[in-house]
């Protein structure tokens, strides 16, 4: 159908104007929102290739020729997207980081006893190693040395936060009697914060045992190592 020029629309009835106008600006809206959805789309597969490839390779490895080659387009195309391979690492790792601190804090929120809100945690912490499988290996590999770098600030604050919440209920257990008496709150902190996230080295999405499986059979090593005997 072709475009009614302004001539024309003036010789129109007052309403079939506004229907007219009322088509053309809902065309042009639904236009704009298919672009957009494709922009996203496009913008979402090419963080799942570089993620994969910062996880498999390095960061300093992996080049934007690599991610463009990959993802079978040119490397300025891949400038559309993203300014530099540093913004996409950005986006992995704060995605990734933003879900896992939402679902923290609403385990924390839920108001549980403690032995119930370190459990909850665990099971978060090891479905974000199965659903975010190439951001958490990337952090493993390269948070240490990112976070010292200005634009990757947020990794200190995240880190410092997750340190405060889990000792904060390991210390409420403590208190409430649902932990011993004689626990190492700091000791445990970190023995269960290495031992839950270096499974991103041994665990395998869709293989045998689910996140779940994995985080039950590993709480029931743990926990029967804190409780009161």
């Amino acid at each position: 159908m072709g475009r009614l020029n302004n001539q024309a629309l003036a010789r129109l009835e007052p309403l079939e104007v506004r229907r007219v106008a009322a088509t053309r600006k809902r065309i042009e809206t639904e236009s704009g929102q298919a672009d957009s959805r494709t922009r996203t789309s496009r913008r979402d597969e090419l963080l799942t290739v570089a993620s994969s490839l910062f996880a498999e390779r390095g960061l300093r490895t992996t080049t934007v020729r690599d991610i463009a080659d990959s993802a079978g387009i040119l490397s300025g195309s891949l400038y559309h997207h993203f300014d530099s391979k540093e913004s996409m690492v950005d986006e992995i790792l704060r995605g990734f980081l933003d879900s896992l601190f939402d679902t923290y804090h609403e385990v924390v929120a839920a108001g549980m006893p403690a032995r119930e809100t370190l459990r909850a945690l665990v099971v978060a912490s090891f479905e974000s190693i199965d659903r975010d499988h190439y951001a958490v290996a990337i952090y493993q590999d390269e948070a240490k040395r990112l976070s010292t770098q200005g634009r990757f600030a947020y990794i200190r604050d995240r880190n410092v936060e997750f340190r405060t919440l889990w000792k904060d209920v390991l210390n409420r257990g403590v208190a409430d009697g649902s932990f011993r008496s004689d626990l190492d709150v700091e000791l445990v902190y970190r023995f269960m914060r290495d031992t839950v996230w270096v499974a991103v080295r041994w665990y395998r999405p869709g293989g045998e045992l689910t996140a779940h499986q994995v985080a039950e059979q590993y709480l029931s090593v743990v926990l029967d190592g804190i409780i009161p005997r």
